[in-house]
């Protein structure tokens, strides 16, 4: 793994109580934490919010989420995803595993998740409720139902008037898609009034992915002035591998992006209001594990990038919080370890006393686990000219290491190619945190030895094969 080894601390340490003391074995898929009443009042009912593209800067948008997540809960401050494009960030969100792992190396590649090794799997084999709401993964197809949802109102990616999978039945909503979604979730929730099933609700808008179009309400808000940072652009390029000195994105283009994502994300924070509000009003807000991230980041035009899917903190790099009064993790902290969403799928079956019966790589945030290091990676799809070549990064908080790779993936993120590394960079984060300078640029082998990089070049290949 891209991680070191510590023992997790398990939420059995600080809920306690004799329902969650015990486990029995569902055969082929997880321990489950004792049966009956008391164990289900002792299991949390899970929101897990992930929005589209969402970098990091974009707290402006989100005040009310912001005040209850973050300022009431826990904001991570060195939050990442494991590979910067969404199908393979939502796998890795579902199954606590890197890419490499789940396979889903593209977004065409959807198909190839293990579906029995997924969070809502274990929980709907636990007895939760599940519901998904919003986008699930690219090219899903609409009539297709996703597994292990009980009720889903599954997207076909858009903005206005959309088209919907309404628990097996396709069909356009004339309605605004993260107002669809809200109204949907909020359904879901007041079953609880009758259900007394602990829930899952998985609930993941459009926005603030492209074409950006905001509700009604909000098109031509004015957002706050923003003038760039230092990437945005770069002056000098030369040290930056082919495709980002051919870049074209201006500060302009960036400035255009952020507005458009901002306005869009307004309507997100109305919706997460919402479910707090009636999460309040359903008594079960103490008891509701929320967490919210981002599938991947997005850049304003850093070094000419207005994308995601590079190795530079704006595309990996997203907000992340988590809510759970009852588990401790209500009191408004700032928790600043090396973070990411191959940690979601663990912290949901930590919080419900569930051990996978698969493997994952990613490790439950409710336990003291500390990585020192994160492994991000992304894939070319095709072997066409041009484009952002297949990497993988070595990513701390005050260095990250990248190798580009002569290897592509065919539509089933089947790999191949050569393998030989063609370019590489270094950069200091604690003193060049806006990653101007490659430090591997024209160094020689003494200089390459004295930033200690055959050791990370080694760690980094035995994170790409764990």
């Amino acid at each position: 793994m891209s991680e070191n080894r510590r023992p997790p601390v398990s939420r059995r340490g600080f809920l306690g109580g004799a329902a969650v003391a015990a486990a029995t074995a569902l055969p082929g898929l997880a321990q489950i934490a004792a049966a009956g009443p008391a164990a289900a009042a002792a299991r949390p009912n899970i929101l897990l919010i992930v929005t589209d593209d969402q970098p990091k800067q974009t707290e402006w948008a989100l005040p009310k989420t912001v005040g209850w997540l973050a300022d009431q809960g826990v904001r991570f401050t060195n939050g990442h995803v494991t590979t910067p494009l969404c199908s393979p960030s939502r796998s890795s969100v579902f199954s606590g595993r890197h890419a490499h792992n789940h396979g889903v190396r593209n977004n065409q590649a959807s198909h190839v998740l293990d579906q029995s090794t997924t969070v809502q799997r274990y929980l709907q084999q636990a007895g939760y409720r599940t519901g998904l709401f919003g986008k699930y993964l690219n090219a899903w197809a609409l009539e297709d139902n996703p597994p292990h949802f009980e009720e889903f109102a599954l997207l076909q990616p858009g903005y206005v008037n959309a088209r919907w999978n309404i628990d097996g039945t396709v069909k356009t909503i004339n309605n605004y898609t993260t107002t669809v979604i809200k109204n949907r979730t909020l359904t879901f929730l007041d079953k609880a009034a009758t259900d007394t099933r602990p829930w899952f609700a998985y609930v993941t808008p459009y926005a603030s992915h492209g074409p950006r179009t905001p509700e009604a309400k909000y098109a031509g808000t004015a957002v706050p002035e923003w003038n760039g940072r230092p990437s945005v652009p770069e002056g000098d390029r030369s040290d930056k591998p082919a495709y980002i000195k051919d870049a074209t994105g201006t500060l302009a283009d960036g400035k255009a992006i952020r507005a458009e994502q901002l306005r869009t994300l307004l309507s997100v924070d109305d919706a997460v209001q919402a479910f707090k509000d009636r999460l309040q009003a359903l008594g079960q807000l103490d008891n509701t594990l929320v967490i919210y991230i981002g599938d991947n980041g997005f850049s304003w035009g850093d070094h000419g990038w207005t994308a995601k899917s590079v190795p530079y903190r704006p595309a990996h790099e997203v907000p992340f919080y988590l809510s759970w009064p009852a588990g401790g993790r209500g009191a408004g902290t700032v928790d600043n370890r090396v973070v990411a969403n191959i940690d979601i799928a663990p912290t949901i079956l930590d919080a419900a006393g569930i051990t996978p019966a698969a493997p994952q790589d990613g490790r439950s945030l409710l336990s003291s686990y500390d990585r020192d290091h994160l492994l991000v990676e992304w894939w070319k799809q095709g072997a066409g000219a041009g484009g952002v070549p297949t990497w993988s990064s070595y990513v701390a908080k005050d260095k990250q290491y990248t190798e580009y790779y002569d290897l592509t993936t065919d539509a089933n993120g089947t790999v191949s190619g050569t393998g030989q590394v063609k370019f590489r960079e270094y950069y200091d984060l604690t003193n060049d945190p806006h990653q101007l300078t490659n430090k591997l640029h024209q160094a020689t082998p003494a200089q390459e030895q004295a930033l200690g990089i055959p050791a990370l070049a080694a760690r980094l290949a035995a994170d790409r094969v764990s």
